[in-house]
């Protein structure tokens, strides 16, 4: 339940700020001293992340399980 819950909210998250929840994981993942340049389809790559993971938790819980 309580992974349901985090699942959509980051869904949520990636549906409407998809630029901020990138940004913050690739800081996570990288070090100051590095240059990374993201491509563009990245964040519409999150966007469609986001818009499955809230289908996937939505389906789950209208069958019930």
């Amino acid at each position: 339940m309580v992974l349901r819950l985090a699942l959509l909210a980051l869904g949520v998250l990636e549906l409407l700020r998809p630029r901020k929840v990138v940004d913050f994981w690739m800081g996570l993942a990288t070090t100051e001293a590095d240059d990374i340049d993201l491509r563009p389809w990245v964040y519409s790559a999150a966007r469609v992340e986001g818009a499955l993971l809230v289908l996937w938790v939505l389906r789950r819980r209208r069958r019930g399980e």
